[in-house]
């Protein structure tokens, strides 16, 4: 496609507004590869590298594709962690919100019965973590009798977790007739028998990967020995002045450690690992993604798929023991086009995994040239008045989404038997409002939650406090995130 724009792939209006708000502004090459594919229902194998925009790619085709009035699950995402499935997740919903797309994600160290709860309204797309998707199949609460899509992301992980095994149990469920998508940085022997077990026909895509890791990120390491690194690392921080920054530790006693220092002496960080409680882990990032703190400091958990604009470093306290992780730790970086520095600390010991790395990558990594005593003290003075100055918090990408986009609470639900129809002529009773002003509904038990688009939630909140839903009086405020 060599005029590189959305509207040149059969996309209708909806989705393409919410791409111009999500700043979608030119696909990605793996986008302009896959997309018009996928809208074929194409088969599609896709070795691509993290950063490259390969959720778009899945996700903007899904839910062009969605019948929204079916009540019945049509698209399964299936990812190797939480995080990445509460992104994917994200993304789905914000890409199909004028369309009103619903999505849920299913994944482990979450209640069961909420899930169950969520999965018995209309959802289109599911996004789930092997294991729970599994579970959730063999219970009989999840109905994929009419999915008519499958996504295995990031499949080269779900082999490194062990997770293949489950993955091919979920698709022993599936009905035959399907389009499946896999994407993955790399395709093992193991990957590539399952494509070929499962798919049919499939069309092949690889990018380049060398233009993902060399282009935007500037890669330096030092060498550096254990009992000097935070010294060091204390160094790096004021001759490079990071704007925001990811420091990635091998061990989650290494981020508490490391995180404890920080703070102490007066850095503005938080801490990321798996050992804390999952509702914790996304608050953490979703306040790293607003911009809270300059420095988050975390394992690995934080290296697949998490989707954080204008994050300038990343500096790796430790030296992964596994060349993929190198990848996907400094794919947190020069996303989106920009661009983005990597830094390594390297031991005198570790120089066999940094050739590893070397090797993999296709690149020597280059040394960095050690900051002298004068740049270092330069550099803590003007770091030390930049923190002084009141922090600007980030806008995340859905920003201009959500100001066309009011999510309303509504505290009626299933118990005072109110259903999604009376909650669509309740609204549509307002003068000046419509059913195409409503978007998603989610009817829980004791309350509802109602996007309402077009910049009319105001008007929609003001007026039903004047009127009744199925007879009921109800109390109407706009939705506490």
């Amino acid at each position: 496609m060599t005029d590189a724009n959305f509207k040149n792939f059969d996309i209708g209006e909806e989705i393409l507004k919410a791409l111009e708000k999500l700043k979608y502004n030119k696909p990605s090459e793996v986008q302009k590869q896959v997309i018009p594919l996928a809208l074929q229902g194409k088969d599609i194998i896709v070795k691509s590298q993290t950063g490259s925009g390969k959720t778009g790619a899945f996700a903007i085709p899904i839910c062009e594709k969605v019948e929204i009035e079916e009540s019945k699950l049509q698209a399964l995402v299936l990812t190797p962690t939480r995080e990445l499935a509460i992104q994917v997740k994200e993304d789905i919903k914000n890409i199909g919100r004028f369309k009103r797309v619903r999505s849920a994600a299913i994944f482990g160290k979450q209640p069961f019965s909420d899930q169950v709860r969520e999965l018995k309204q209309r959802v289109h797309v599911v996004v789930g973590t092997p294991g729970r998707t599994l579970d959730h199949l063999k219970r009989g609460t999840v109905d994929i009798g009419d999915i008519k899509y499958l996504i295995i992301d990031e499949a080269d992980e779900m082999l490194n977790m062990g997770f293949i095994e489950q993955v091919e149990g979920i698709i022993n469920y599936l009905p035959k007739d399907r389009v499946t998508m896999l994407f993955s940085a790399t395709i093992p022997e193991e990957i590539e028998k399952l494509c070929y077990k499962y798919m049919s026909n499939p069309e092949n895509i690889e990018i380049n990967s060398n233009n993902l890791t060399v282009e935007k990120i500037k890669q330096i390491y030092y060498e550096v020995e254990s009992n000097k690194k935070f010294s060091f690392l204390k160094n790096i921080i004021y001759t490079e002045r990071p704007d925001s920054c990811i420091i990635f530790c091998n061990l989650k006693d290494t981020v508490e450690s490391l995180t404890q220092r920080l703070k102490s002496r007066g850095y503005s960080c938080s801490k990321l690992h798996g050992g804390m409680l999952q509702k914790d882990r996304i608050d953490m990032m979703e306040s790293f993604k607003r911009g809270e703190f300059r420095f988050l400091v975390a394992t690995d958990v934080a290296a697949r798929g998490i989707d954080v604009e204008n994050v300038t470093h990343v500096i790796n306290y430790d030296i992964p023991m596994e060349k993929e992780s190198y990848v996907h730790r400094i794919g947190r970086t020069g996303r989106a086009g920009k661009e983005g520095i990597a830094i390594t600390l390297v031991s005198s010991k570790e120089y066999r995994f940094l050739r590893e790395i070397e090797e993999y990558i296709g690149l020597n990594i280059e040394e960095g040239k050690l900051p002298s005593e004068e740049e270092i003290e330069k550099g803590r003075e003007i770091f030390e008045e930049i923190i002084k100055v009141k922090h600007v918090f980030k806008n995340i990408k859905s920003v201009d989404l959500d100001k066309e986009i009011m999510k309303i609470h509504i505290n009626a639900g299933k118990k005072k038997k109110i259903r999604a129809g009376d909650i669509v002529g309740a609204i549509t009773n307002i003068k000046g409002v419509n059913a195409e002003n409503i978007g998603v509904i989610d009817i829980q038990d004791n309350f509802s939650y109602v996007d309402i688009l077009d910049g009319k939630g105001n008007l929609v909140i003001n007026e039903l406090q004047q009127t009744t839903i199925k007879g009921k009086s109800v109390r109407v405020q706009k939705a506490v995130k």
